[in-house]
């Protein structure tokens, strides 16, 4: 049976490599590595291909702020893989700051990054999808954009905006047979809370019923269920991975 194609965004680590990890091992899919850091990306492109098969492996350095970009790095996926399966929008960043003291310049990038990209890219991927009839779109929403959080007025604007597309684009494909829901994290340990203090992160882990952060894997799980039939009727949903951070 010929194998699924995912495209996982911001996929040189962190959430987006355990994503990929997490669909190669099924045996079930080839994985399009997509990033801007080119290096980092060629670097586990290496060693997810020499766990998982070459052949089911290829990296495309993009910028998803740019819709050429965008446009051809999906347009380079479907001539190496022939398809896409599920496009999941993955790559964010964050520039913290309180309102009062944010700049200009740290909201623009934020929201260019997180809504602006998971936009180009579901807007490159669908007519693909459309014309195939199916496909599944997973956009990475936040714990933050769901209840907020002070410093991080980009952030939560963001991550809040990708609720609305997820919702808005369910209702719009699903008549072409195209799922769309979001994933929304808890506190996850990978490179974003490095710099959180340890007391910080420890009270973060009181707070939570299941008494401790996320991992990776747990994001992955989730990225990979909404993306297999197995969610075949599940679309326009937010699902928070959160340890019940926010119950």
């Amino acid at each position: 049976m010929e194998k699924k194609v995912a495209v996982i965004t911001g996929s040189a680590r962190g959430l987006g490599r355990a994503g990929a990890e997490r669909f190669l091992e099924s045996g079930q899919w080839k994985v399009a590595l997509l990033d801007v850091n080119a290096d980092s990306l060629a670097a586990t492109a290496k060693e997810l291909g020499e766990k998982h098969g070459a052949e089911n492996v290829a990296w495309f350095a993009v910028n998803v702020t740019s819709k050429e970009s965008v446009d051809n790095t999906i347009k380079a996926v479907i001539e190496k893989f022939g398809r896409v399966d599920s496009l999941v929008n993955n790559a964010g960043i964050t520039r913290d700051a309180m309102m009062h003291k944010m700049k200009e310049e740290d909201w623009d990038v934020v929201l260019d990054v997180n809504l602006k990209g998971a936009f180009l890219c579901a807007t490159a991927v669908a007519p693909h999808m459309k014309e195939r009839k199916s496909g599944t779109i997973v956009n990475t929403s936040s714990v933050v954009g769901v209840y907020g959080n002070m410093g991080q007025s980009n952030y939560a604007a963001s991550k809040f905006g990708i609720i609305g597309l997820t919702k808005t684009w369910a209702k719009e494909l699903g008549r072409d047979g195209i799922r769309v829901n979001a994933v929304a994290p808890g506190y996850t340990m990978t490179e974003m809370l490095q710099t959180v203090p340890e007391k910080i992160l420890t009270a973060i882990s009181d707070k939570t019923p299941l008494k401790r952060l996320g991992k990776p894997q747990d994001i992955a799980n989730a990225y990979y269920f909404l993306s297999s039939d197995e969610a075949s009727f599940v679309t326009g949903q937010v699902l928070s991975v959160d340890g019940g951070l926010v119950i």
